[in-house]
């Protein structure tokens, strides 16, 4: 599979909250994922954190995809059921290594999230 391809498949597993099939889609070794406001050095830390947001995500919806060798650049509306904050735009720029997602950098208001969160916001690990 192309860099996209994976990448297309990643968000569609998480659209679809079929983690563990996400999982397979993420280097073992070596993973990095950072946010505004979080980092995590483990796939399994990250994808546990997405499993805690479960319960809002109403929709994750695929606005833009685009793909430059291994770098893939994604635009997601994330829609929650949490009305206070509503849906959530995102950036999100993947690199692709050996058919695997190895490193994840998003892009979002992180006081949204923040707010959301009540400030408690996991630690890198």
């Amino acid at each position: 599979m192309q860099p996209k391809d994976i990448v297309a498949q990643f968000i569609a597993d998480i659209r679809a909250q079929r983690l563990d099939e996400a999982r397979t889609l993420l280097v073992a070794e070596g993973f990095e994922y950072v946010g505004p406001n979080m980092r995590f050095l483990s796939p399994d830390d990250m994808l546990s954190y997405q499993f805690g947001m479960v319960a809002i995500q109403k929709d994750l919806v695929l606005r833009q995809l685009s793909a430059d060798g291994e770098h893939v650049f994604a635009i997601l509306d994330y829609q929650t059921h949490f009305e206070p904050i509503g849906d959530v735009r995102l950036a999100v720029w993947f690199r692709v290594r050996d058919n695997k997602i190895q490193t994840v950098e998003a892009f979002y208001n992180a006081a949204v999230v923040e707010n959301m969160l009540g400030g408690n916001l996991p630690s890198a690990t």
